[in-house]
């Protein structure tokens, strides 16, 4: 059963992983940018849903919904302030601006929450497990809600950029701006609509991170950020059966390497699988290699 329970903890890991990934390849894959502050959106919505549950005793959806509409909130908000007047220059410069966004975001946290871990409450305190196999393979509630949570919103993601108006003018954009900004579209609305979609999912994977896994600090988001980016880029940036294929296979592998190999070596062999798959196929699993324009 230890196999089965490493596979299952694996995928529910990986899960929030591709949730965080998909804010990344939506991101990168309409406005050429990648948001290396968007693990600390996590943090944000981590915070917020603590508050509003565990500080103020409110049902925790209430919880849910005020971190998804601060999230989304400050994603729109670091758009329209820190990106969009950049919009024009050389892509190290806006690499450096979401690196400098996101100590701005972890100090802003230690300022007004401090630096001591919060014990976060699970949004599914007190929900049955799962028990199969007369008892002796046992899942939490926290990981059979992560899992589904993924696949539903999977599935919101692919029927509203394909489905949707503002799907399709999300696709227009991430193939040629120019041209969709002559075909009518507002480009700049398409953006930020495509980092308040970032921001608010975001919000959801930081509580079902803290509900597995409940210290809660303003470095929260850090490391669940890199690691949700490098599912993106496993899976194929700008893609997103990409991000979540990449985000779950990731999860496998770092539980697997923790429980087989060493907790020490596992964030090692995360990075090196990746690097593995990089040089057969440097578009990711399921990435497309678009030629250059000259």
């Amino acid at each position: 059963m230890g196999f089965l329970e490493n596979l299952i903890n694996g995928v529910s890991l990986g899960s929030v992983y591709a949730i965080i990934a998909l804010g990344y390849t939506m991101v990168y894959g309409i406005a050429r940018m990648l948001n290396f502050a968007h693990g600390d959106v996590i943090m944000v919505g981590g915070y917020v849903s603590f508050i509003i549950a565990s500080s103020m005793g409110l049902n925790p959806l209430f919880g849910i919904l005020a971190a998804v509409v601060v999230c989304t909130l400050l994603g729109i908000t670091i758009e329209k302030v820190a990106y969009k007047p950049l919009r024009q220059s050389a892509s190290l410069t806006v690499l450096i601006t979401a690196i400098g966004v996101s100590y701005l975001l972890q100090n802003l946290a230690l300022l007004i929450w401090g630096a001591n871990p919060k014990v976060y409450t699970s949004v599914v305190a007190g929900w049955p497990k799962l028990m199969l196999f007369d008892g002796q393979l046992i899942i939490s509630a926290e990981t059979i809600v992560t899992i589904v949570v993924c696949a539903v919103i999977m599935v919101l993601m692919v029927l509203f950029i394909h489905k949707t108006k503002m799907g399709k003018a999300m696709r227009a954009v991430s193939e040629d701006p120019g041209a969709a900004r002559l075909m009518g579209i507002n480009v700049d609305s398409t953006i930020s609509t495509t980092f308040a979609i970032g921001s608010g999912l975001a919000a959801i994977a930081g509580v079902l991170l803290c509900s597995s896994y409940p210290t809660l600090m303003p470095t929260t988001g850090a490391m669940p950020g890199i690691k949700a980016f490098t599912a993106a880029v496993f899976g194929g940036i700008g893609s997103i059966p990409g991000a979540v294929l990449g985000g779950i296979l990731l999860g496998i592998i770092e539980v697997f390497a923790k429980a087989y190999i060493g907790t020490q070596f596992s964030d090692a062999i995360v990075f090196a699988v990746l690097i593995i798959v990089l040089l057969i196929k440097p578009s990711g699993l399921l990435g497309k290699y678009v030629p250059e324009k000259v």
